[in-house]
């Protein structure tokens, strides 16, 4: 991390162009590599097997949007659980109430945003991992659509449903992390062949004509 902060400084110093996400600190739900260090995914079990031998493409992508990688977070074992009380490495509280869970299982994930450790981070959802924490830690979470960004070089729990997404306190900075991560990754078989699509100049646009969801009629009606 600091020999990537003084990379950024140079830049600076030489008044040359920075890299979009220059200089600011994000962390990853361990199960994506990092190079050097071992891809946990929460489990015991997993602590014996070597490390990384090098990033995964999210954090290869963070780091070409000179983001500074800080640190590798707790997590339900192998993604799986709601809660983030990971009977080995220990419970990660919500930093709004610690008697709370931060929800999972990318719960350290959206605390450590929600806390104000890091700008931004990383997490994956199969069945609502970063939805779920994001809404108890009341934060931004985005669950892109399936094969919109490259898995590989993280611990798969169901192949055909995994995602990875964005943690953020805005949504403004949720749009630009997920604009750093696109791009076509031809080491993914799942993802898909479209081309990369912008989102950050699309916030300002009015929601006029926009549907977000839709009720079809409820019988017995629900009060």
């Amino acid at each position: 991390m600091l020999a990537e902060a003084d990379s950024i400084d140079a830049l600076r110093r030489e008044k040359r162009p920075l890299p979009p996400l220059a200089g600011i600190p994000y962390a990853v739900k361990n199960l994506f590599d990092v190079a050097g260090h071992t891809t946990l995914a929460g489990a015991e079990l997993l602590s014996g097997r070597p490390p990384a031998a090098s990033d995964s493409w999210a954090v290869r992508q963070l780091h070409s949007a000179g983001a500074l990688l800080s640190g590798m977070l707790n997590m339900d074992a192998y993604a799986y659980g709601f809660t983030t009380e990971n009977s080995h490495y220990g419970a990660t509280r919500n930093p709004h109430d610690l008697s709370r869970i931060a929800g999972g299982s990318s719960g350290g994930s959206a605390a450590a945003v929600a806390a104000g450790l890091v700008h931004f981070s990383l997490g994956s959802d199969t069945n609502g991992s970063i939805r779920v924490p994001a809404s108890l830690c009341g934060i931004f979470g985005l669950k892109p659509t399936f094969g919109r960004l490259s898995r590989s070089g993280s611990h798969p729990f169901v192949a055909s449903l995994d995602h990875i997404g964005p943690f953020a306190r805005r949504v403004a900075d949720l749009a630009a992390v997920y604009d750093a991560l696109q791009g076509r990754d031809p080491a993914d078989d799942f993802q898909a062949d479209k081309a990369s699509e912008r989102t950050g100049n699309l916030l300002d646009r009015e929601l006029e004509g926009l549907r977000c969801a839709r009720l079809g009629a409820i019988s017995p009606p629900v009060r």
